[in-house]
Parts: structure tokens; sequence; C-alpha cells
């Protein structure tokens, strides 16, 4: 009977907080190209809470094709989380995610560090031109403009995705919108889109929660130095966990589990991702030290997120239907 009343009561807790939650609309008219604690809070939210707001491009562009902010990524937020301190995390989903102007702009060079030296000398043509793209969002397409470059020309389907989310840094650091790191930022995951689970750390009261970079798509690694960036309608909500202490990054999809590592060089982003993803299965699925070594060793699976920003990111991942049941 004690056993069914404390049921009643966690399920009228949750039912409470259910009810509890809000939705917030908010119209941004400030942008910032650092993550750091110091700027003022956008936004005070709770966990539960909804926010449907709106974000810029990577040069400051607007919905409107207005130029609001400096260009390198300018941030949306930050939104204060009530309760959130350091030691506890955060989930942000992603609930829903739209593209909101007819206009993306692209990169048309392979960026240094995702071509040989020998390959950049080959180019006959070496001018590092922007291309733009009209998105057609009743089609689901974008299509570039200049034909001339491909014959036949390109188009693409979307797939809208957030090149950054992240908190405000541990040790009062404030660190350019252009990076990524253990607190999120620009991790540009290609597949960070609707229906996305992102979990970060909270270094700071309230975490401070930044997002922006909208793409309408991007290839896994970022090769060209950008997507189609573009702005968003952004649809999220953030719940609190306390006392759960991550190191870096996770995400979930639809079929996997992942940390996102950050660091240069690659190979050392591929090791913080691959000894965190260790910690999260002995942390959450209940593998023993070296089941945890075993199962990444037959089942892991990796993507190169980016190669350029002052940090490359890897995600390591693990397929969910491949893991124990919780």
């Amino acid at each position: 009977m004690a056993l069914k009343y404390a049921g009643l009561i966690g399920a009228l807790t949750l039912a409470a907080t259910a009810a509890q939650a809000e939705t917030h609309r908010f119209t941004p008219s400030t942008y910032y190209n650092t993550y750091s604690a110091a700027h003022p809070v956008a936004l005070r939210i709770k966990s539960g809470d909804t926010v449907i707001t709106k974000t810029i491009d990577a040069a400051g562009v607007d919905f409107q094709g207005k130029t609001v902010a400096p260009g390198g990524n300018p941030e949306t937020g930050p939104f204060y989380i009530e309760g959130a301190e350091p030691g506890d995390s955060i989930v942000v989903t992603i609930v829903k995610l739209e593209t909101n102007r007819a206009m993306a702009y692209s990169g048309s060079l392979l960026a240094p560090y995702a071509a040989t030296p020998q390959g950049i000398a080959a180019r006959t043509d070496r001018e590092p031109k922007r291309v733009t793209w009209t998105i057609d969002k009743a089609k689901g397409i974008a299509t570039l403009d200049d034909a001339s470059i491909q014959p036949g020309g390109i188009s693409l389907p979307l797939r809208p995705m957030l090149g950054c989310i992240g908190v405000a840094p541990a040790r009062k650091e404030a660190i350019a919108a252009s990076t990524p790191g253990n607190f999120g930022g620009n991790m540009d995951y290609a597949y960070m889109g609707q229906g996305v689970k992102l979990t970060l750390p909270v270094f700071e009261p309230g975490a401070l929660l930044f997002l922006g970079d909208g793409h309408a798509r991007q290839g896994e690694a970022e090769a060209v130095g950008s997507g189609l960036e573009t702005s968003m309608d952004v649809e999220f909500k953030v719940e609190l966990i306390k006392k759960k202490t991550i190191a870096w990054p996770r995400v979930e999809t639809g079929t996997h589990v992942m940390i996102m590592g950050s660091a240069r060089p690659l190979l050392e982003s591929f090791q913080i991702a691959t000894s965190d993803l260790q910690k999260m299965l002995q942390d959450d699925y209940g593998f023993s030290e070296r089941g945890a070594q075993i199962f990444i060793g037959e089942t892991g699976e990796y993507e190169v997120s980016n190669v350029v920003d002052p940090a490359f990111t890897v995600a390591a991942k693990i397929r969910k239907s491949t893991l124990p049941k919780k």
C-alpha cells in the first residue's frame, strides 16, 4: 500500500510539474558572438518549459533579409533555466525546426583541412566564392542559383539543423561562437534537427543556453566551411536533471545515442568522444569497465561532425537497438 501511495504522489508531482510548464514566444533583438555568462539574460524559463523563437544566419541576417548583427554565428539567448547549477545537466529537445526565408548561402571550395595540399594546389578555380541557394519550402528542396557551376544544376532535399547549441562555459570564459567544446557550441552536427535531444553540462547558475547558426542542410564534416546558411524558426523544450554531471555533450536521435568530442587534432576529439562514451555506458547502461570497452569495439560507429572550426568535432555513436534495456 505504501508503495502504491508513493507512486501516486510521484505521479501527482509529475502531473503538477507538467501543468506548470509554460510556452514562451521570444522575439530576439540582441545577439551575441560569444558563449559567456557575462551577457544579460534574454529570458528566464523553468524545467519543462518550451520556447518558440528565431535565429539569424551566420552572417547576422534575419528572416527579412536584414543585417541585424555582426557575423560570426550570432546567437539567440542566453536562456536562464531556473534551478540549474554547476554539476547539473540540461536536456534540450528540438521540438520544431524550419527555415523561414527563401535564401541560403554556402561556401564553394573544400576547406583547407578537408583536402590535401596537393589537391588545393592543383585547383584551376581558386577564388573563394560564396554561392546562393533558393529554398522552396513547399517542395522541401534547395536549389543552387548559379546553374552554370554544375551542368544540370544542383537541387537537394532540405534537412534543417542547428550548427550551434551551447551553454556558458566554465571559469567565466568567453568563447567565440565559432568554437565547439565541452559546453556544446559550434559542433556543426549535420543531424542536429527536429526531434533530437541534446544533453549539456551546466557550468554557471541558470546554464545560460544559446543557439544559432541554422543550416537548411549540411553534409557531414561541413567540408566547405558552411552548410546552407539561413535563418530559422525554432521551438525547443528544456528539462533540468539535478546532480547529473556529464563531461561532454550527449545527443540522442531516433536511432543512436552519442558523445560529441571537440578538440584539435581530430584524433584527440575521437579519443575524447570514445572515452566519454565508455563512461556513459558504465553510468547509464550498467556496463562494467571492460564490458563497455568490448561493446564499443564491436558496435561503435563514428561520424566526423566538423573539420573547419577552431576545434574539430567527432561523434562516437551506439545504435540504440543494440543497447540493453534500462
